[in-house]
This record gives structure tokens, sequence and C-alpha cells, in this order.
């Protein structure tokens, strides 16, 4: 019974040390970037845009595949699926919004 729990445990296990230094570095540098560009006013309005949803999104990939090892799931993605229903409903939400704040004939 010890050995089955020990072999499972060591199929479930979490990410190496370099991996989560990897991520960590990544997350920090994938922080500056737009920091750096906003605060130092580098580039035009849409530029500084685009660098902060696009540092936005690799962060996010960041934190999935060093943290939360969306890829090293052996069994049903229960939380891949979970989280591409969040992004869904984010995304809704978020676009819906703006749909609503352009295209609404009373705030006029």
């Amino acid at each position: 019974m010890a050995s089955h729990q020990q072999n499972e445990h060591q199929a479930h296990s979490h990410g190496s040390m370099k991996s989560y230094i990897l991520g960590f570095v990544l997350s920090i540098v994938l922080t500056i970037i737009p920091l750096v560009a906003v605060l130092n006013d580098m580039f035009n309005k849409t530029t500084t845009i685009v660098i902060v949803l696009v540092t936005a999104v690799l962060q996010l990939l960041v934190q999935l595949l060093f943290f939360m090892h969306i890829r090293e799931e052996d069994g049903p993605r229960y939380n891949l699926i979970s989280l591409v229903f969040a992004v869904v409903i984010l995304l809704t939400i978020v676009i819906g919004s703006i749909w609503i704040m352009t295209y609404n004939a009373v705030a006029v």
C-alpha cells in the first residue's frame, strides 16, 4: 500500500527547481518590459498598449506552463477545460462591456 502511494506521488510530481527559476525569471522580465515602456514614455500610445497586452498574454502562458503545470497533466483535462471556460466567460464580459459602452445610444 505504501509503495503504491509513493509511486502515485512520484507520477504527479511538480516541476523541477530549474523550471521554477526559469518561470520566475521570465515573469520578472515580462513585468519589467511594460513597466519600463510606460514609465519612460518610450513609444506612442498604441505601441505601448500593444506591448502591455502582448506581455500580459505571455505572462499568462508562463504562469500556466511553469507554475500551474497545465502541460504535465496525465488524466482528463479538467483544469484545462475549466480554464478555457473561464477565458470564454471573461472574453464575453469584456467584449460585451466594450460593445455596450461604445454603442450605447443613451450615453450620447
